[in-house]
Parts: C-alpha cells; structure tokens; sequence
C-alpha cells in the first residue's frame, strides 16, 4: 500500500517561518523568480499562511508567530545562523539566477559552480538566513 498522492503536482513542500513574511514574500520572487499562488494575510500585518510556486514545484511560508505549530521550529537567527534543512531549486539558468540573487542582496555561502555530479549552482542565505541551494542539476 502507497501513501503518496500520486495525482498532485508536487508531493514535498517545504515550510518555513519568517519575521517579516511580507518582505520573504518579496524577496523570494524578485531573487529565485518565485510567483504568488496564494497570501493570507494575518490581523497583525503578518502572514498567516502564503503558498508561493516556483515551476511545478511550491513552498509553503508564514510569520514566525508564538503558536503550537510555530514552537516547534526555531528560526536561524536564534540559533546562531543554523539550519537543518534546505530547499534546492531547479533551474534553467544558474548564472542568471546567482545575478539575481546578488543583486536582491543573498549572502552567498558557497560560489557558484559546476558540480562533479552534473550540473552548476550556488547555495545562498535569505535576508532571515535560511539556506537555500540553485542549479540546473535535476536528478529526475
């Protein structure tokens, strides 16, 4: 027996908390070329919930806000700029995303680069310090 769901686009969606989820928002799209699918807004100005796609693939993003589910992360910059996971994106152009992304301000971590195992791309820190990997490598 199989738990996947086999007739949706993507079957993995990473979370994460921001701050300022309003300006992750932003960030995101104007550095990696994310697009707005959906932003809930909070009553505090904040975000709620916000569903952001890239190709066929989304993140799922929201304000880091004192809550049952929010107690159960920490954000990078509580703990000393460390993360335990990252996302990596696909992309067509690595050097066209690199421009981007250093323009819109990522703090690089690890050059860009052709890869051993196929590919070229990068690995950068968001303004909140969450790590994020780009390149043309697609192991599909």
């Amino acid at each position: 027996m199989t738990t996947t769901a086999k007739a949706t686009r993507a079957t993995t969606i990473p979370c994460l908390r921001y701050r300022d989820a309003p300006a992750a928002i932003d960030w995101l799209c104007k550095a990696f070329g994310f697009e707005k699918q959906l932003i809930v807004p909070d009553s505090d100005g904040g975000i709620a919930h916000a569903q952001l796609s890239f190709g066929n693939g989304m993140i799922m993003l929201a304000s880091a806000i004192d809550s049952e589910y929010g107690r159960l992360m920490q954000h990078p910059g509580d703990i000393g700029g460390a993360n335990t996971q990252s996302s990596y994106l696909v992309v067509n152009d690595a050097d066209a995303v690199y421009r981007s992304a250093l323009a819109e301000g990522a703090e690089i971590v690890l050059d860009i680069k052709d890869e051993d195992y196929g590919g070229r791309g990068f690995t950068c820190r968001d303004p909140e310090g969450h790590i994020w990997s780009l390149g043309t490598y697609d192991p599909w």
